[in-house]
Parts: C-alpha cells; sequence; structure tokens
C-alpha cells in the first residue's frame, strides 16, 4: 500500500489554487472593459448654487460669480426722497438710524442692477459693520472727513458725487437730487476678476426655523421716525415706505438687531448729535417670517465678521432664503423701540 504524505500533496494543492484564481481574473485582459464606480458612488453631488445676499438657488445655467463687487447705495429715507428710485430691485436692505433720530438706507445690489437708484445721501461710521463683511463698494454723496478716514482705514471702496453715473436730477430739489446709474459704476470696478462675496446671512428655509409665536404686525422705531410693517400675501409691506409702488422692496423675512449707539466722534452742520450704530458684539435678534416671530441672538465678533444667529435653546438659527430687510434698531434707552401686533 501507498502511503501519500502531506508533503507530497501541498504542491498540488496549491497549483490547483492558483489555476481556480487565475480563471476568476487575477490577471486582467486588457481587451475588457474594467468595471468603474458610479457617479452617486464615487462622488457627493456638487450642492447647488445660491445668491449670497438672499440665500436662494440660481437658475440653471446662472453664474452666482460675476465681474462685480456687492454695491450698496446709501438712499435717503425721508418723505423728502419720495419716490425712492431702484429700491425694488435690491437683494437686500439694511436701515440705520442718522441724526435727528430719522434713518437711512444701505440698499445692497449684486444679482441684479438697476439704472439709476437715489436719492443717494452721504455715508456713515455704521456703515463699515454693515458693508464690510461682503467687501461692498458704497455708492455715497460723500461723508464728513472723520467718517472717510475710517472708512479708508478698513479699506472700503467708496464712489462719490462727481464719479461715474452720478448726476443732479433737475426736477428734484438738493440734497434730495443725487442719483446714480449703478450699471455705469459697476462696470468701473470690473477688474478681471470673478469670484462669488460671503453669505451676508446663515441661509436656510422656513422648515430649520424653532417654534415661533403669531406676529402679522411690527413698528421698529428709531426716535423720530417708525418703520411700520404688516404680513400680507405671504410676504412683509412696508406700510409707510417713500418708494413708488412699483418700486418697493418687498420682503420675504424683517430681521430686527437690537444695536448699541455710541457718538461718531462730531456733529452735523446743524449742531446735531451723530450717532453710531454698533454693528459688532452682539444682541437681541428677531426673525419675523411667515407671519411669525422667532427670538434669539445675534453675533458678530468683528465689524468684518459674518452675521450669526443663534435661538432661545442656543441652537443655530437659520433666516429662510429670500430677501430680507435687516433694522438696526437701538436698544432700549437709546431712542429703539419694536412693537410687535398679532
Amino acid at each position: 500500500m501507498r502511503v501519500t504524505t502531506l508533503r507530497s500533496a501541498l504542491p498540488a494543492s496549491l497549483l490547483a489554487l492558483s489555476l481556480a484564481l487565475a480563471g476568476c481574473g487575477g490577471d486582467d485582459d486588457p481587451s475588457e472593459p474594467k468595471s468603474t464606480p458610479s457617479p452617486t458612488e464615487s462622488q457627493a453631488p456638487d450642492e447647488p448654487a445660491t445668491w449670497p445676499l438672499t440665500g436662494v438657488e440660481a437658475k440653471e445655467g446662472e453664474s452666482v460669480e460675476l465681474d462685480h463687487p456687492v454695491i450698496v447705495a446709501k438712499i435717503d429715507n425721508s418723505s423728502s426722497s419720495a419716490p425712492q428710485v431702484g429700491l425694488g430691485k435690491a437683494d437686500l436692505v439694511v436701515e440705520e438710524l442718522v441724526e435727528g433720530g430719522i434713518t437711512r438706507l444701505a440698499a445692497f445690489f449684486y444679482s441684479k442692477l438697476p439704472g439709476d437708484v437715489g436719492p443717494v445721501r452721504s455715508m456713515r461710521a455704521s456703515d463699515i459693520g454693515i458693508v464690510k463683511p461682503v467687501d461692498g463698494v458704497i455708492a455715497t454723496s460723500g461723508a464728513a472727513g472723520v467718517t472717510i478716514s475710517r472708512i479708508n482705514k478698513h479699506k472700503i471702496t467708496f464712489f462719490q458725487e462727481g464719479g461715474p453715473g452720478f448726476y443732479r436730477n433737475s426736477g428734484r430739489r438738493a440734497p434730495y437730487n443725487l442719483f446714480t446709474d449703478l450699471e455705469k459704476l459697476a462696470r468701473e470696478t470690473e477688474d478681471g476678476e470673478v469670484e462669488r462675496p460671503a453669505d451676508y446671512l446663515p441661509w436656510g428655509t422656513a422648515e430649520d426655523l424653532p417654534a415661533g409665536q403669531p406676529a402679522r404686525k411690527l413698528s421698529a422705531g428709531f426716535g423720530s421716525h417708525t418703520t411700520s410693517w404688516t404680513f400680507r400675501n405671504g410676504s412683509w409691506t412696508n406700510d409707510n415706505s417713500f418708494a413708488a409702488e412699483g418700486d418697493r422692496f418687498k420682503p420675504d423675512t424683517v430681521l430686527v438687531l437690537r444695536v448699541e449707539v455710541v457718538d461718531a466722534g462730531y456733529t452735523d452742520p446743524a449742531g446735531n448729535f451723530v450717532p453710531e450704530s454698533r454693528f459688532k458684539g452682539g444682541g437681541i435678534a428677531q426673525v419675523f417670517h411667515g407671519g411669525k416671530v422667532y427670538e434669539g441672538e445675534w453675533k458678530k465678533d468683528k465689524v468684518s465678521s459674518p452675521l450669526t444667529l443663534s435661538a432661545a435653546d442656543g441652537s443655530e438659527l437659520k433666516v429662510p432664503a429670500g430677501k430680507v430687510w435687516v433694522e438696526l434698531v437701538p436698544v432700549d434707552g437709546a431712542g429703539g423701540s419694536v412693537v410687535i401686533g398679532k
């Protein structure tokens, strides 16, 4: 009887295994196509392109990287400005306190540039914190020397009367007759670089909002002037707007931020105290959207920092994508007030 030992059987088993592996394609045939992972397996889908000042998704084929920066037009907000021109095409509007308890508007334009806007008025130190986060340029009638020095220190570009697109409307009285053509002004800012500005607000959807309270009316008081809002037909209506009926800014959301007011360090020609809204630090925030108000806090470490919002429980508070009007209302004791109606 012949006995086969394990030592003599091992090579045969290895040979069989190697032949089996070869039959399974261990050596790829270059003539056969190799399988490749599907796109969903190899990479995540691209995030949709959104506009920085509204958070709205761009239409197919639209680029959100334009050849001009954000342009912020300083627009008068008194009865003498009526009718305001170009406001309806703004992406976002910030209302700020100026001397005498009245307000002025910082209207942000990026996705669309109107022709004429105005009446164009002067800058304030408050504009540094308003404009700097998106490296916007300012269209203005000018400013006090101390304000211009501070604007220059923060490397903010501005265009004033005598610059591209500026003209006086002979049908209006000064100083409420200065206008500018933003399309002409934008051509002066083109430098060949194309870059999307940073998001101005933490964008989200209505589903991201926490529990809110009913709010269909809002009065934002600045002292001598109060801006009144009513929620109707899915958006907020400025009941005492100075814009023409077909040229009004119709926000989906009104964002109220309570800010400290300090002395800007000079007086106006009439000797009035010039206030500065300190748009850094933090304070109370209220998001008015969909007929409700959502309470929280705002924070901005530096004037150039992006704005962050948090809900009462400390979670991130996002602003539903769309057009937003920001009210920089002075804190209690500084002439500001917020009255909410159901």
